[in-house]
């Protein structure tokens, strides 16, 4: 008798807790402070959730859960702010480690998606 299961055990955001809380320590793009939640699937179909222990940091950008205490603290604010317009806000591919404007959907440089 042979059985074949698809299925397994993900993690998703649940609750964002504090937007721009600190960086990555994958990419060094900005990470949140969330709550979150654990997803039991079968063939590809949530069928069971259940809330994580603690908050978790989570980037946006690579898509990565880490404990709070392994991420640095966010980039410092200079002390004369300069308007919204003029500071780019930048993230890192994931894939060849280049700063992309963080509008952008796929890497100038290596094509890959964001």
């Amino acid at each position: 008798m042979f059985f074949f299961f698809v299925g397994g055990v993900s993690q998703q955001v649940r609750q964002v807790l504090k937007s721009g809380a600190g960086r990555c320590i994958s990419c060094g793009g900005r990470a949140d402070l969330v709550e979150y939640e654990k997803v039991l699937k079968l063939f590809f179909v949530p069928v069971w959730r259940w809330p994580g222990k603690d908050p978790l940091m989570y980037c946006n950008n690579c898509e990565l859960f880490f404990p709070p205490e392994l991420s640095p603290p966010p980039t410092p604010s200079p002390r004369r702010r300069l308007p919204e317009e003029s500071v780019p806000n930048l993230i890192r591919c994931r894939y060849c480690s280049r700063e992309v404007d963080s509008e952008f959907r796929f890497c100038p440089y290596c094509g890959s998606a964001l």
